[in-house]
């Protein structure tokens, strides 16, 4: 073991005494070498999307000190770009372990540094906290939360005053606050329940979550138009923090015939029937889709633990029920909302539509067929809620009238900055009812797009690389890619998009894209919240036959250099 590392897990056995559950995890490792190196042997990486990492003793951990660091450097950063009087943070949390016990610490930084508090009393979504950030004038955001990782992980997204996660120059700003603190001497930290009764953090007031529901509802776009709200829905929360928004929405909507899967509906990090509470994958989905058999229902939907991806499936001809992709339903979504201004005259004269690069090109050409302009952002929501500040900017805010991405987010209004499951729950559920109430499935809706714009299969696969010797092989891989290809799969590169060199206007950023002959490309990056790097692969052909065979020979040939 390196001396550095000893002396680093020497030193926390002596100060880590604030959470009794550090110590004893600490005293469990001593003689296990790979434990400890993977729990010290680099600081747990914070970025645009703020930290995210396993729970437990470490720097490179999720633990009251890293967090009390990371939300020191956040402090410093808010004191330095803001004066006395608008040096305000809000926070929120998910259901997950420790994400109360997380909240609190970072608040009680926040307030032992002149930084006024506002935050839930309660789990709330993602969108919640990105509503409360400019609905209370913040200077800056926080949520706890791992999103839809495993169990084991806990997260901590930051959100900067526009109601968007953090930019990569503030972030890297933050970062060199953080990296100048000492975890255990330099971090400023108060009572919490004292901070409370002193007037330092405030409870939100309900009223904002009230607003925040009237926003969504008021995303309709159906215009009068009378469909059946009494279509039979099942919803799984997936333990997590939807529960009480979603089925509030969709109930003052109209929509009563919802049956919530009993055993995902209370708040519990464990997640004990979905141990990868992610809807964009069946084994999450799989208890909602045995009630929908078993209730008949018309529409199943599932949001994970901060509810900000929505996963939905719908019976098929035979009875069974059918997942959709994340590009199925966004496609879906977005001819609904296209369709449905233009028929009810709220379509803006110079409409704009946001996706993501590895999100399907299928969705520019719905867009194109409306007279809806895309614009194309790298990978992650807060690109797209970055755009909407800048129409804001140019007083075409507007404009704006949908922003999705492939894993499962979405946003049809303005009035947060971040994908948002609520809003998706209730677009979904009115978007069900309306073809329902024409004789349209949604699976034959899909079939009628396909027809329309062409055969386009779309497909993810994920490589993890654990620890450090995994953290540099994805390394190397990235970089042998970054040598010529000339086809994959038998199909010719006709144009590589190295986004390192920061392509189109957008950030810098470590992604290809090789653009193939006959429309289709494969996107290569690594993940931003997990040890993975992800490979999107999206294939137009005339035939889903032919779809299916190109794939998986494009799919077999790549999976050879991951191993």
């Amino acid at each position: 073991m390196k001396a550095e590392i000893e002396a680093k897990y020497q030193d926390w056995l002596l100060k880590a005494a604030e959470d009794p559950d550090l110590i004893a995890e600490l005293e469990e490792e001593a003689g296990d070498e790979e434990a400890i190196n993977d729990a010290f042997y680099r600081d747990l990486e914070f970025g645009t999307g703020g930290l995210r990492g396993v729970i437990g003793a470490g720097t490179n951990r999720m633990n009251v000190y890293t967090v009390a660091k990371a939300s020191q450097g956040l402090a410093n950063y808010v004191v330095k770009h803001f004066p006395e009087g608008e040096r305000k943070i809000a926070v929120s949390r998910d259901s997950r372990i420790k994400s109360d016990v997380f909240a609190k610490t970072a608040a009680a930084v926040f307030a032992a540094n002149g930084i006024a508090v506002e935050i839930y009393e309660e789990i709330k979504p993602t969108p919640c906290l990105s509503y409360a950030v400019r609905r209370l004038h913040c200077a800056a955001g926080i949520m706890v939360t791992a999103s839809h990782n495993p169990s084991k992980y806990n997260g901590y997204k930051v959100y900067g005053s526009d109601g968007c996660q953090i930019t990569t120059e503030a972030a890297a700003e933050i970062l060199g606050e953080i990296e100048a603190l000492d975890i255990f001497s330099d971090v400023k930290k108060t009572d919490f329940d004292e901070s409370i009764s002193e007037g330092k953090i405030h409870w939100i007031d309900p009223s904002v979550e009230d607003d925040f529901i009237a926003e969504v509802k008021a995303q309709s776009v159906l215009g009068g138009a009378s469909i059946d709200r009494n279509v039979a829905i099942v919803y799984s929360p997936l333990n997590g923090t939807g529960r009480e928004p979603v089925i509030r929405t969709l109930k003052e909507s109209g929509f009563t015939n919802i049956t919530v899967v009993k055993e995902q509906e209370q708040p519990d990090g464990n997640f004990p029937t979905c141990p990868y509470p992610n809807p964009e994958i069946r084994e999450a989905m799989e208890l909602g889709m045995q009630y929908a058999v078993k209730t008949n229902a018309d529409l199943l939907m599932a949001t994970d633990p901060d509810c900000d991806r929505v996963g939905i499936a719908v019976k098929d001809t035979n009875g069974s029920y059918r997942l959709l992709t994340g590009n199925e339903t966004g496609m879906l979504l977005l001819d609904f909302i296209c369709s449905r201004r233009i028929a009810n005259g709220t379509m803006p004269a110079q409409p704009v539509a946001v996706k993501t690069i590895v999100t399907t090109d299928m969705a520019e050409q719905i867009a194109d067929h409306y007279g809806v302009r895309t614009i194309n952002v790298l990978t992650g929501f807060k690109f797209i809620g970055e755009q909407i500040g800048l129409l804001e900017k140019e007083g075409k805010e507007k404009n704006y009238i949908f922003g999705m991405e492939e894993s499962y987010g979405y946003l049809t209004g303005t009035y947060v900055r971040d994908k948002d499951a609520v809003d998706a729950s209730f677009m979904i559920a009115e978007m069900f009812a309306y073809y329902k109430s024409q004789g349209i499935g949604l699976l034959q809706k899909l079939d009628e797009l396909y027809k329309t714009y062409g055969c386009r299969l779309n497909t993810l696969h994920s490589y993890a690389f654990e620890g450090e010797s995994g953290f540099e092989k994805m390394k190397k891989i990235m970089k042998d890619f970054r040598g010529e290809m000339h086809e994959i799969g038998g199909i010719a590169v006709e144009k590589t998009l190295d986004y390192a060199e920061g392509l189109d206007g957008l950030p810098k950023s470590d992604v290809f894209k090789y653009l193939l002959a006959g429309g289709s490309s494969v996107v290569i990056r690594p993940s931003g919240t997990e040890p993975k790097l992800k490979v999107y692969i999206s294939i137009k052909d005339s035939t889903w036959a032919a779809c299916h065979a190109v794939e998986e020979r494009v799919a077999d040939e790549l999976a050879v250099r991951f191993k």
